[in-house]
């Protein structure tokens, strides 16, 4: 299934795989089942890695709040320098800013991704949460799982798992990148 071309930032050959629907009842499952596994949100924090990661942390601490009527702590993750590949990149990489405006020491740290591949992103944004304290637990949320792992990396919250072929590219598009929100694969 082909989308149609009315939208902003519409790329050819786009394969639908979830809408604005799906998306939003993805994140308030998810929002559910992190409020149940920490039996409510006592020393619970989000932490969104840049740059889907943080919106869909934003967006998960909207929905826990209007679960449990209290605010959670969120922070954003520029994992840049923590990436293994930085050696292979031709281009210098771009730094972004780190915020986690508060001690994860005793915390329950949900880290929040887009996309889970191979595992790689989430080692380096482990290992960038370590340095900046050590919380109780970290558990790992993510929309979409695609598969393929390379490193002993599993989601404890997952919006969709995506059975994809390696060479597939998975997007996810969000309103607060000016596209309309949605999940889709790009096909050569």
């Amino acid at each position: 299934m082909t989308t149609s071309t009315n939208r902003p930032g519409e790329r050819k050959n786009e394969k639908l795989i979830m809408d604005a629907g799906d998306i939003s009842r993805a994140m308030m499952r998810i929002a559910h089942e992190i409020v149940e596994r920490n039996k409510g949100v006592k020393d619970l924090a989000l932490v969104g890695i840049r740059t889907g990661g943080v919106h869909l942390a934003h967006r998960l601490v909207k929905r826990i709040q209007s679960i449990e009527g209290a605010q959670v702590p969120i922070g954003e993750l520029d994992i840049t320098l923590y990436r293994d590949d930085l050696a292979l990149r031709k281009n210098q990489p771009i730094l972004r800013t780190t915020s986690v405006p508060f001690d994860m020491t005793n915390k329950v740290v949900v880290l929040v991704d887009d996309v889970l591949f191979t595992g790689r992103t989430t080692r380096a944004a482990l290992d960038g949460l370590m340095d900046l304290g050590r919380p109780e637990e970290i558990q790992l949320a993510v929309l979409v799982d695609r598969g393929h792992r390379q490193l002993p990396i599993k989601a404890n919250y997952i919006g969709k798992n995506l059975p994809t072929a390696r060479d597939e590219q998975v997007l996810v598009l969000l309103e607060e990148e000016g596209e309309d929100d949605r999940v889709v694969i790009l096909k050569s």
